[in-house]
């Protein structure tokens, strides 16, 4: 692995979706294997045992992962959301799945919430190329006088 090349994506799925990330992941198998690999609990371990790859996981989405995943896209630790959700069955969790898609806005990383997205990012000459994503500076925001 060329660390300079090395995206780290997480990998999330909703509860019927899982089987359609696990297929994706089995068909690009070849790519993930130069990258490392994030997940919420289930997920992870599910593509673990299917893809034989290691995955470092997370907390079930449910019981926090989406969080923690959420803070690892702030500090920069992923750089790349691979996120297959359920838009048709309610999540009780609904509210950490849009601020974990608005953190990945913020920082303005590669998100995929379906397959077709998912094949277009990984057929992009930018997968295994450096990239250097623009970011907002947020200073003012940060250093705003609070009344």
């Amino acid at each position: 692995m060329n660390s300079e090349k090395v995206k780290k994506i997480a990998l999330v799925a909703h509860d019927h979706k899982k089987e359609d990330l696990i297929d994706w992941s089995i068909e690009n198998k070849g790519l993930l294997t130069e990258h490392k690999l994030f997940a919420t609990g289930t997920t992870g371990r599910l593509l673990e045992k299917r893809l034989g790859l290691p995955v470092n996981k997370f907390l079930s989405g449910p019981l926090g992962g989406d969080q923690q995943i959420g803070a690892s896209i702030a500090t920069g630790e992923i750089d790349m959301l691979i996120f297959f959700w359920d838009p048709l069955e309610p999540q009780p969790h609904d509210p950490d799945v849009k601020a974990l898609l608005r953190l990945a806005a913020v920082w303005n990383i590669p998100v995929a919430c379906n397959e077709a997205t998912a094949d277009y990012i990984f057929t992009s000459p930018l997968l295994n190329k450096e990239y250097d994503r623009k970011v907002e500076s947020y200073s003012s925001h940060t250093t705003r006088k609070i009344k």
